[in-house]
């Protein structure tokens, strides 16, 4: 089954505390909708977190996450010994893979890379995904150093968010019929393409307020309709590019926010250095939205309620 995986927003108050009622709403609504939620990544701002928050969100988390269900909790820090730390903790809670980038200080080489992802694999508890994203890291996973590490047997997928169709293509195939090494694509842009290729799922940050898009995107390459997929891939392309086109990276998770404080899902604040307070971008964001939902007649669910 095709999964729908995703990157969870920090919902914090306004003394930058975690928002709890934010996080329990958060979480309904995406277990609601048949996806899976994705703490501590890059939409959730992990890379500004203090440790504190990072391990009360865990906590949270956890307590909101119905039997049974899966969630996932990125590791990522420049310190190997506080990932594994936090991996063991979240291990101890009853999270069973973690996800976790490469350290984003110096540059690495191939063997350091893979000596990295080899020692957090042998001395966390947890399964592990590689999460390749040289937006944030200023660097590329090369495919060959993924290959070897995909045979290590806690290493179980690589999460991928690097802009070229030629990788995607040639992850792919590193993962083809295998049971125990899975792709999810982390370019929204071309989710799409990988399901129907066989990757295994994707993590779109529109899902954060539009999940069933994606879940139903799934559902629709699992039974090979082509065209439907598509179409939503449409839907999901317009959604994104409203808070997302000409924005910087740290600019589009806010106004993330400010799209789904729209359905009292969470509020805009936002964790130093990220800092937006624009009221007039805010209001014209908001109206572009619903411009958008209302000519395109875009359905989807919406709410945390449903």
């Amino acid at each position: 089954m095709k999964e729908t995986i995703i990157p969870v927003i920090s919902p914090m108050l306004e003394d930058l505390s975690l928002d709890e009622k934010a996080v329990k709403r958060i979480f309904t609504f995406l277990y609601n909708n048949n996806a899976i939620p994705f703490i501590l990544g890059t939409t959730g701002e992990c890379a500004s977190l203090p440790q504190y928050f990072k391990e009360e969100y865990l906590k949270v988390a956890v307590e909101n996450r119905p039997y049974g269900q899966k969630l996932l909790v990125g590791i990522s820090s420049n310190i190997i010994e506080d990932s594994i730390q936090f991996a063991n903790k979240a291990y101890s809670l009853g999270v069973e893979t973690v996800v976790a980038t490469l350290p984003s200080y110096y540059s690495l080489s191939e063997e350091q890379m893979e000596n990295y992802f080899l020692k957090l694999a042998n001395e966390c508890h947890s399964n592990l995904i590689i999460y390749n994203i040289p937006a944030t890291t200023h660097m590329s996973i090369p495919l060959d150093v993924i290959e070897r590490l995909s045979h290590h047997p806690k290493i179980v997928a690589v999460k991928d968010s690097e802009r070229s169709l030629d990788r995607l293509i040639a992850l792919l195939e590193i993962c083809k019929n295998r049971e125990d090494f899975k792709h999810y694509m982390g370019w929204a842009g071309q989710s799409a393409i990988a399901l129907l290729n066989g990757s295994s799922g994707i993590v779109p940050s529109t899902g954060n307020f539009a999940p069933n898009i994606y879940t139903q995107m799934c559902l629709a390459a699992e039974q090979g309709l082509e065209d439907r997929v598509y179409r939503l891939q449409n839907d999901s392309d317009k959604l994104g590019n409203i808070y997302q086109f000409n924005k910087s990276l740290g600019d589009s998770l806010w106004a993330l926010k400010v799209l789904m404080k729209q359905f009292d899902l969470c509020d805009t604040y936002m964790m130093p250095p990220l800092n937006k307070d624009n009221t007039e971008e805010e209001i014209e964001l908001i109206s572009n939205f619903q411009d958008l939902i209302t000519n395109n007649k875009l359905q989807f669910n919406s709410t945390s309620n449903e």
